[in-house]
């Protein structure tokens, strides 16, 4: 009786009509191969009997990706928000059979050739960014090498990659609404300057003051004044506001103990607004007012997204995961000054 022979490389490189090397290439989950070629190699493979150690499961190394978050977020004050999205990656990454490699990075250390190596060592086939934007050359380098990624709390105006933000515009707008219904009409935003995502909080803000006969909106950034120096610019009347609406709970509680002394010059019912929901506005006394971002919903969205890139989908997409008012102790009714 014949011994059946066992399939090697050549055997899937005669039936796909491929070289050896692209055989060997894609089984070892190389860059440089598409996701196309790379999953008929990995089928070939399958029905030939042809044993590797990189064939893991129905879709083989197209079910691997890391998740780059950096460090800064993972240990500071960001903490609670970094620390939900990623249980979120985990619990839809374990969901869809995906093997999920989570690694922290140093925030300073963030380039294309690092990336490039947390996906070798990985041995991923898709990509997640938590908290980093996109940028030219990585952008470029994942259209060329056909590595799927996707933003996570974060966005790209220029729609080269997908991405999975909370409802950043219409969650500030609701935000700066609330302090509007208690009739407030004088309202700083205090901002910063750097991300797409905040812009868009802004912009929010900007709208619902706008869509408000009498209101006026006025704009503090953290690259002009820090919470510090805010503090006291409001404790000393220099903006001559009745409420506040910040751009995260941090910067928002650093200044509540001040705001809410018994001594506080401010007017009575003057009042304050966060955006996140983290655990530290729970704590804060009072308890801080804020909006609520859903952030194991970020998590889980945005692996269900990088999956269907990963199964060939090649629209950019841009979810938004829509947020909730949490009612707090720091919103008031405006206080008429007596005439």
């Amino acid at each position: 009786m014949a011994v059946q022979k066992r399939a090697n490389q050549a055997d899937i490189a005669e039936r796909l009509g491929v070289s050896v090397s692209t055989v060997s290439r894609a089984l070892a989950n190389e860059m440089g191969i598409s996701d196309a070629v790379r999953r008929d190699v990995q089928r070939m493979a399958r029905s030939l009997g042809y044993k590797s150690k990189h064939i893991t499961g129905p879709t083989g190394g197209d079910k691997r990706a890391v998740a780059l978050v950096p460090l800064g977020n993972a240990t500071s004050g960001l903490s609670g928000f970094y620390f939900g999205i990623v249980e979120g990656m985990r619990q839809q990454a374990a969901e869809a059979g995906m093997m999920l490699d989570v690694r922290l990075v140093n925030d300073q250390m963030v380039t294309l050739d690092m990336i490039r190596k947390q996906i070798d060592q990985a041995d991923a086939g898709g990509l997640l960014l938590a908290g980093i934007d996109a940028w030219d050359e990585l952008a470029a380098w994942c259209a060329q090498e056909d590595i799927p990624a996707v933003l996570v709390n974060g966005s790209d105006p220029r729609m080269r990659l997908s991405s999975v933000s909370p409802a950043n515009f219409y969650g500030a707008y609701l935000a700066t609404q609330r302090l509007l219904d208690a009739g407030h009409r004088r309202i700083l935003h205090y901002t910063h300057r750097y991300r797409p995502t905040i812009l868009q909080r802004q912009r929010g803000f900007e709208a619902a003051i706008a869509a408000t006969p009498g209101a006026q909106g006025i704009i503090v950034n953290t690259a002009d004044r820090d919470s510090r120096g805010l503090l006291a610019d409001l404790l000393t009347g220099k903006h001559d506001v009745t409420a506040l609406f910040c751009w995260n709970d941090i910067a928002a509680v650093e200044m509540l103990e001040s705001i809410y002394a018994p001594d506080s010059p401010l007017p009575k019912g003057f009042s304050i607004i966060g955006f996140d929901d983290l655990p530290l506005a729970g704590m804060a006394t009072p308890r801080l007012s804020t909006t609520r971002v859903d952030r194991e919903a970020i998590g889980r969205g945005a692996v269900r997204l990088l999956s269907q890139h990963m199964e060939g989908e090649g629209a950019v997409q841009q979810l938004e995961i829509g947020v909730s008012m949490v009612e707090g102790e720091t919103v008031f009714a405006a206080i008429s000054s007596p005439v």
